[in-house]
């Protein structure tokens, strides 16, 4: 195809990078609005149980899809790569071969539905009645699994070919369906959880139409592909989605492995550290806009073979990433102590985090690094390096938690965690010339 490269048409610019960024930045804004919604229209029934039933269904699906978010990942650094080529088929074929992978796995969950709702609640047992009406919930639900994780794919095409308004209306859409429907069918026809679960698998199954809509020129170019499902292309896709897929899960079981150290801190420590880490959620939530604006612009100048635009996107990426960092660095600093106590009422967790928020003043200058470069890595699929950086930051971290709470106390856990994020910036830095060679070479090779 004799077009000019995207990477080379547009000049990398603030502007470009802020295009990228902001529609995501608000799509995260508005998640924790649904499960607000959905825990207040349940609660309005007057019983503790169907908000049991709701959190606890809700909490297993999330652990379960999020399994899969290596699609959105793993779609985007391909997609780029093939736009930055010019290559419009390949790219629409990606997200096909992704989308495929979606569909089957959430087949697979409605299939196994049964004994994946026995597994969760033998890991998480409840009370009898929030059991049953949680089976209600997740009997429901998991008829969306094809649409949830199909939406993994088309978000990440979406971000790759800088169309992130897009995933921003999609965001909203469902949000907006859910919550009408919530009220319609929870408080209007008074079908309680079984209405929450239902007007969540629509919002689910209309986010993946509109997904589909925005997508359809891609999807004819992709479906005119000879060898679309290719052996050799499903391999390549699926060894870089394995990549992905240990480096996330390596991730949360680090901070899993926070949260279980942090309870034998005590009780108030434990709750201290859930308040504090939903300051590193905000963290994740604000810098994702920055770190899939270098998905983009790194994995479009790969296809490119432009391995000066690479260091350009990188630089000028990772710079808009840091400001973001100091800033959210700042608010904490101004504004922490009453975001803690907006998030508990108790005057002992209170005065606990307060103790440790120092700890999250420094997270986003500590761990802007990692984060920016896990999205310039995934941008030119250099998903081997970065699950070996996480390896050994990960080894790392495991000897700073055996040592350090032993002589600091939650302290030194704090410490701990914040020497896995140093340890996986520094060590994807010290990786990062694999990122421009991967651009000088004829053909990316995946992984």
């Amino acid at each position: 195809m004799a077009t000019k490269d995207v990477a080379a048409k547009d000049e990398l610019n603030t502007r470009r990078v802020l295009r990228i960024a902001l529609p995501i930045v608000l799509s995260n804004a508005t998640i924790p609005i649904l499960g607000a919604v959905d825990t207040g229209v349940v609660g309005q029934l007057g019983l503790p149980e169907p908000i049991g039933a709701v959190g606890l269904g809700a909490v297993i699906l999330t652990s379960v899809y999020w399994i899969f978010g290596f699609l959105r990942m793993g779609t985007s650094g391909l997609v780029a790569q093939a736009h930055g080529a010019g290559d419009a088929p390949e790219a629409g074929a990606h997200l096909t071969r992704a989308l495929a992978i979606g569909l089957a796995a959430g087949l697979m969950f409605i299939l196994l539905q049964k004994p994946i709702m026995e597994a969760a609640f033998s890991l998480a047992p409840a009370s009898a009645e929030v059991e049953r009406l949680a089976g209600q919930y997740l009997s429901i639900r998991l008829w969306g699994a094809p649409a949830t994780i199909a939406l993994y794919a088309l978000t990440g095409w979406l971000i790759a070919v800088e169309r992130t308004r897009a995933v921003l209306i999609m965001q909203l859409v469902m949000n907006l369906v859910n919550i009408g429907l919530d009220l319609w069918f929870v408080l209007g026809l008074g079908w309680g959880v079984r209405g929450v679960a239902a007007a969540t698998l629509i919002a689910e199954w209309s986010g993946l139409a509109i997904g589909l809509w925005f997508a359809r020129h891609a999807l004819r170019l992709a479906l005119r592909q000879v060898g679309l499902f290719a052996r050799d292309r499903m391999v390549q896709m699926m060894r870089m989605n394995g990549d992905i897929l240990i480096r996330s899960v390596l991730l949360q079981g680090s901070i899993a492995t926070f949260m279980f150290m942090a309870a034998g801190q005590g009780d108030v420590p434990l709750a201290a550290n859930q308040v504090l880490l939903q300051f590193v959620s905000i963290v994740a939530y604000a810098l994702d806009g920055f770190a899939f604006a270098a998905e983009a612009l790194v994995g479009q100048a790969v296809g490119a073979r432009r391995p000066d635009l690479v260091r350009q996107a990188s630089r000028l990426t990772g710079r808009l990433g840091a400001l973001g960092a100091f800033l959210l660095a700042l608010v904490f600093w101004a504004i922490g102590p009453m975001v803690i106590d907006l998030l508990t009422t108790s005057e002992e967790v209170r005065a606990e985090a307060r103790t440790y928020l120092p700890w999250l003043i420094a997270a986003p200058l500590v761990g802007v690094g990692s984060w920016m470069l896990d999205g310039i890595f995934i941008g030119a699929t250099r998903t081997r390096e970065m699950r070996n950086a996480m390896l050994l930051s990960v080894a790392l971290y495991a000897v700073m938690v055996m040592v350090l709470p032993q002589l600091w106390g939650n302290h030194g856990l704090w410490a701990s965690l914040l020497i896995l994020y140093a340890a996986r910036g520094i060590s994807m830095a010290l990786l990062y010339p694999s990122v421009e060679a991967a651009a000088r070479r004829a053909s990316a090779p995946i992984g």
